[in-house]
């Protein structure tokens, strides 16, 4: 999809950009597919905020997404049209399998309104198809990757990505991810051909505060303002830079500062990090 730009007949769109959705096909979604999203304000189950600058925000309803296709090995599926989902930063297709059923997956780049895409173990690599890894030529793009077989697809699901196979070695294949990682996963998961699509939604320009509202985000205090009972880098005489890295309230930092587990057990399974 391409970029649209407004007359400057208002200050919020002088710099407001937005995607233009050509490449959406269908507006209303498949009710039968729809799930009641409720909010949660940043907040767990002890009422707790968690996650800050979350609340309000448009209403929406969440989509159920086929991240295996496992259980639909061999089964053709026509595409029946390109939708908008407000949950994430990709389009979504509507598939229309042979046997009746009705199922949403991530749209890939390239993909057409009645193309047939099937899932297999090991079936042509073609845009939309779904196969282990262990049956994809080398050099290949591809997105919605698993960790680990069965479980879903798990890397490369956002706007524009996609994971490059690499190698094969035994029992195991070398992913290259988005970040610059590179990582073994057995071969016997699943990967969808394609890159995913609508990357030009990392240029949209926000242009106003409000558009922020809508998307269910409230506005960042800096740190730097509060009280030392509040932040780290709170407090002190006048205006002051803080005096120490940029850290989170609970002093989490925020620019560079590690926080994967040291013993997490996939640790072995990374070949080299990525890149900083």
């Amino acid at each position: 999809m391409g970029i649209k730009t407004y007359r400057p007949v208002t200050p919020s769109l002088r710099n407001m950009t937005s995607l233009d959705f050509s490449d959406i096909t269908k507006s209303k979604p498949e009710k039968k597919l729809l799930k009641t999203l409720k909010k949660h304000g940043g907040r767990n189950n002890r009422g707790l905020i968690t996650v800050r600058h979350r609340g309000g925000g448009a209403t929406k309803r969440y989509r159920i997404i086929d991240f295996r296709r496992n259980d639909k090995d061999g089964i053709s599926a026509k595409v029946a049209g390109i939708e908008y989902d407000p949950n994430r930063t990709c389009n979504i297709a509507l598939l229309h399998y042979t046997d009746g059923v009705k199922r949403y997956i991530l749209a890939p780049q390239g993909l057409k309104v009645g193309t047939h895409v099937v899932s297999d173990v090991t079936t042509e690599p073609e845009v939309g198809n779904c196969m282990e890894l262990q049956n994809i030529p080398l050099g290949l793009q591809v997105h919605n990757v698993e960790l680990n077989p069965g479980q879903g697809g798990k890397f490369a699901r956002a706007a524009g990505m996609s994971v490059t196979l690499m190698a094969k070695e035994g029992d195991h294949a070398i992913l290259l991810l988005p970040s610059g990682e590179m990582r073994r996963v057995s071969k016997k998961c699943r990967a969808t051909i394609g890159t995913i699509g609508n990357a030009d939604q990392g240029m949209v320009k926000i242009g106003k505060a409000g558009r922020k509202r809508h998307m269910g985000i409230r506005p960042t205090v800096r740190g730097s303002t509060m009280n030392p009972v509040d932040h780290p880098l709170g407090g002190g005489e006048g205006r002051r830079a803080g005096g120490r890295d940029f850290v989170s309230p609970t002093g989490v930092y925020a620019r560079g500062g590690k926080t994967r587990n040291k013993k997490a057990r996939s640790n072995k399974m990374i070949i080299s990090r990525r890149k900083k």
